[in-house]
């Protein structure tokens, strides 16, 4: 193989400080920390930047980069951007990868393209994020909602086709309620391709997991990615004093100032002091707190910098919470209405 000056080489001590769970009862590992695509992948962020700081988590032993056909602006883009790199930097280490993608919402013109859990729509998003991506396969594929207008039989039997195929390694589901995990559970159990793992949203703001959601994946032994963790960055420093330019609820993506409630800021100032005591900033707090339950395999950040990558990474530096920190955490980690997510859920 020859190596051009610029090719990326990974870190040889990339493993060396990353902690890795098991997911559920299967057999497959994930970062503690995981990258999601869903912001600064897209064609208003330099590929550049977004290069550096795919190179940086690899490096760092994040093995697990989650996208989405619709990820970007404009949709599917950062699936493109990411096949780019992929191709330049990581194709050689595609077997130290866990690559995933999803389907379910609005994605291309026509009634085929809508989304939903249709075996057309399921199937056809798949090959297309497959070709985005540059990739024969994707490790897990996910349907990303729940949609009551189409049989669970029909959305989970296109994933179990997805796998047979050879397109996929496992299946998984996003913001799907207990009720309807447990009967996707059973579906895909009946077909032979067991449900590997589930992707909700979970914050110290948004804990609608833990009513039954949690439990009903702890028995029947399907893991948890969360996204999110951050309450769509409300769980930083960021918003303490204000909304700054550049930020995403300055760009209205997917926090809205109305969010920024007195009563949410209050909450939020609360947790910033707690962190400040235990040494994190008040990210690395948020995450190692989802990371508590060891229901949860892994936590899905998004990073517009190398070096806000880094600083979420911190939190694996300090995963112990007292009975004291957790019952004050309590006090202040309430539902602050931001599930955006909650419709798919609520079936």
């Amino acid at each position: 193989m020859t190596l051009h000056a610029d090719d990326y080489q990974a870190a040889r001590n990339r493993y060396d400080s990353m902690t890795y769970r098991r997911t559920g009862r299967s057999g497959l590992d994930l970062p503690a920390v995981s990258l999601g695509l869903w912001h600064n992948f897209g064609d208003d962020v330099p590929l550049d930047r977004q290069r550096a700081t795919l190179r940086r988590a690899f490096d760092l032993g994040v093995t697990h980069f989650d996208l989405a056909n619709n990820y970007g602006p404009p949709y599917g883009s950062a699936e493109r951007n990411f096949g780019a790199i992929y191709a330049q930097d990581f194709k050689r280490y595609r077997d130290e990868l866990i690559l995933s993608t999803k389907a379910g919402y609005d994605m291309w013109p026509g009634p085929y393209g809508q989304g939903g859990g249709s075996r057309k729509y399921v199937l056809s998003s798949l090959d297309q994020s497959l070709a985005r991506m540059g990739v024969d396969y994707v490790d897990i594929f996910y349907s990303h909602r729940f949609d009551e207008t189409t049989p669970l039989e029909e959305t989970m039997g296109a994933l179990d086709t997805a796998v047979r195929q050879g397109k996929a390694l496992y299946a998984g589901i996003s913001s799907y309620s207990g009720p309807r995990t447990r009967e996707a559970v059973q579906i895909l159990r009946d077909l032979g391709t067991p449900l590997l793992i589930h992707q909700p949203s979970y914050s110290m703001l948004n804990r609608w997991v833990e009513e039954d959601l949690l439990d009903v994946l702890g028995d029947e032994g399907v893991g948890c990615i969360a996204f999110s963790p951050l309450a769509q960055g409300m769980l930083t420093d960021k918003y303490l004093d204000g909304v700054p330019e550049g930020s995403r609820a300055s760009q209205d993506k997917s926090l809205s100032t109305d969010l920024l409630t007195e009563q949410n800021l209050t909450h939020i100032r609360a947790l910033n002091e707690m962190a400040k005591q235990r040494g994190q900033s008040l990210a690395q707090m948020a995450l190692a707190w989802i990371l508590r339950d060891q229901r949860v395999t892994s936590v899905l950040i998004g990073a517009s910098s190398v070096g806000q990558l880094e600083n979420s990474l911190g939190s694996l530096d300090n995963l112990e919470f007292s009975q004291e920190e957790l019952d004050t955490i309590d006090q202040h980690a309430v539902e602050g209405g931001i599930n955006l997510w909650k419709t798919s859920s609520a079936h």
